[in-house]
This record gives C-alpha cells, structure tokens and sequence, in this order.
C-alpha cells in the first residue's frame, strides 16, 4: 500500500499542465489516485482540442477513473489538480464521492473550492481539501501563460 504523498501526486498533475502546455492548452493538470496511492487516471485541459468548456482537467480525469474502477463512485480516492477547482469541478468531484482534494494555485477569481462559493459546503459529501501544494510552479506556469497570451 503507497502512503499518501501530495508532492509527489503534484508533480505528476505538473507533468500532465505542461503536456496542456504543449498543446497549447491552459495549462492545468491532474490526476487521480486510488485509496492505496496508485494514480489511476491522468489528464489535461482538453478545452481548446475539444472545443468544449466542460473538458477540464478535473473532469476528464473523474471519467477515467470511474471507467478503472468501474463504479459510480471514487470513495477513498484522492484527486490533484494545479489549480483550484472551479465551481463546476467541484461539485462533480463532490457527486464522485472523492475523499480528497489536493490543489496547488489558489483561484481566488473563479475557485470554488476555498476562494467564491465553496461548492462542497452545500453538497451531501464534502471532501476533505488540501491547496498550496506545490504553489509556487503550478502559479507560474499558468501565470507565464497568460502574460505569453496577452503579448
């Protein structure tokens, strides 16, 4: 059984932001880890690829993992994305049952985590939230991005 790592989960949620990168993206990353640790499901923002706002990261990877652990619900699993989740992300996570959020950058414009309305207070599960884990890369990343964009 692996131990519970959110650096190490980060990092790997890190990766998956630098392929959106890569792909022209915004680059936010996550992945998914069964209750023993093990990533299960890796993805990233999709958004612009797919043309469809609903493939965050996030979403994508709560597909996959369903799909492994074919069942409707992730109890016992841990989630880390590279940015607060937003409202919509959220309150899917919530639905999935994850036990465990790990976000790095905070979104204090459009989260929906611990920043704007705090989504898993109002829902039947509220995970248990972990943010500023490996802050200082996941703002940059999406920080030099966003000043690449606007130039």
């Amino acid at each position: 059984m692996a131990v519970f790592n959110p650096n190490l989960l980060m990092a790997e949620a890190l990766a998956q932001a630098r392929l959106a990168l890569a792909h022209g993206e915004v680059p936010i990353g996550a992945v998914l880890a069964n209750p023993n640790g093990e990533i299960i499901a890796r993805a990233h923002n999709l958004v612009e690829a797919q043309h469809n706002p609903l493939q965050h990261a996030e979403m994508l990877c709560l597909h996959a993992a369903l799909a492994h652990m074919n069942d409707k619900f992730l109890l016992g699993c841990t989630l880390a994305v590279t940015l607060e989740p937003c409202p919509m992300c959220m309150a899917a996570l919530s639905h999935a049952r994850v036990a465990r959020v790990v976000f790095g950058a905070y979104d204090p414009k459009s989260g929906g985590t611990v920043n704007g309305p705090r989504v898993a207070n109002f829902m039947h599960h509220q995970p248990e939230i972990l943010g500023g884990i490996e802050e200082a890369p996941c703002a940059a990343l999406l920080t030099d991005f966003f000043k690449t964009l606007r130039t």
